[in-house]
């Protein structure tokens, strides 16, 4: 009898060490199934191709987070050519108020009121194409911008039957950009501006531009950042000149403070690309600044 409660127990003790060691092996195998499922590569979206969603004057390839508010201030003052008396342009100055929301990661839209002409302005900004890395990659951000605008002033000649969408114009943008490396980012901005009404009967409604922009970061918050647009039929108004704005970018904290000179007024793109009057080789340049402070709305997702 005690043989074979003897051989029992070695049965039972080769069972269990066999379940204890065949459990051990499993999760030797899981653990090691995980590490090698980690070290696969994982499609990564590029950032900070911009440090905000916009370049100075332009849109940029940069979008919010979802669940986040870009409350922007952009400041111009007058014109550096008016000399000591008006304080080198210091005495004037126009603005504008803008509030844009994070929607999606490739959505975004936002809202402005400018002094310049009273406008309000409004748009929508989508990116079917994002840059990025790893498997099924894509090697530049291809995005779209829709926007209105809508002049505010009084009426030239109130006299007359004037229309509501006399005060509209629209404006259509692509922009096809790539962050080059770490240090330097490039994106070019075909860009149509159709306005309702024209001042002189020999404008047509749909003026064509081009545009180019950059940001070359210098250190971990100082950055250069410039935008050019070509306007290829200009109003016939020979006041008005292609605008080129260059800054640098300063970023502290939640905030990115750009300081920038440009010969543009406006500051959205109907009167960017439309009614710049100044000319950088004359002097009619101004001194301006825009300031971004990002909110959060909406709490992120924890993955």
């Amino acid at each position: 009898m005690d043989d074979n409660k003897t051989k029992a127990w070695k049965y039972v003790s080769v069972i269990a060490i066999l379940l204890v060691t065949n459990h051990y092996l499993q999760a030797q195998d899981t653990d090691l199934l995980k590490l090698v499922d980690s070290e696969k590569p994982r499609k990564e979206y590029v950032k900070n191709a911009f440090k905000s969603p916009r370049v100075i004057q332009s849109q940029s390839i940069e979008f919010l987070r979802p669940g986040t508010m870009d409350f922007r201030i952009l400041h111009r003052f007058g014109q550096l050519d008016q000399g000591y008396k008006n304080f080198f342009g210091l005495d004037q100055a126009s603005m504008r108020m803008g509030f844009d929301f994070g929607i999606k990661r490739n959505l975004m839209a936002g809202v402005g009121r400018s002094t310049y002409k009273k406008e309000l302005d409004g748009y929508v900004k989508y990116a079917p194409f994002m840059q990025s890395t790893g498997p099924g990659s894509f090697p530049v951000t291809i995005a779209v911008v829709a926007g209105v605008t809508m002049d505010g002033t009084s009426w030239a000649d109130p006299a007359r039957k004037n229309y509501f969408t006399s005060r509209l114009a629209y404006y259509f943008q692509g922009i096809v950009g790539r962050k080059i490396s770490d240090a330097f980012t490039l994106q070019v901005m075909p860009t149509v501006i159709h306005k309702n009404l024209v001042q002189n009967a020999g404008d047509g409604n749909d003026i064509m531009a081009a545009g180019i922009g950059g940001r070359l970061r210098l250190s971990r918050r100082v950055a250069l950042t410039c935008d050019y647009f070509h306007v290829f039929n200009p109003l016939t108004d020979n006041n008005y000149h292609d605008p080129l704005s260059v800054g640098v970018d300063i970023e502290t904290g939640g905030h990115v403070f750009q300081l920038h000179f440009t010969n543009s007024t406006g500051m959205n793109e109907r009167a960017v690309i439309t009614e710049t009057t100044g000319r950088w080789g004359k002097g009619e340049i101004r001194f301006g600044f825009n300031l971004s402070r990002v909110f959060q709305l909406k709490k992120q997702k924890v993955k």
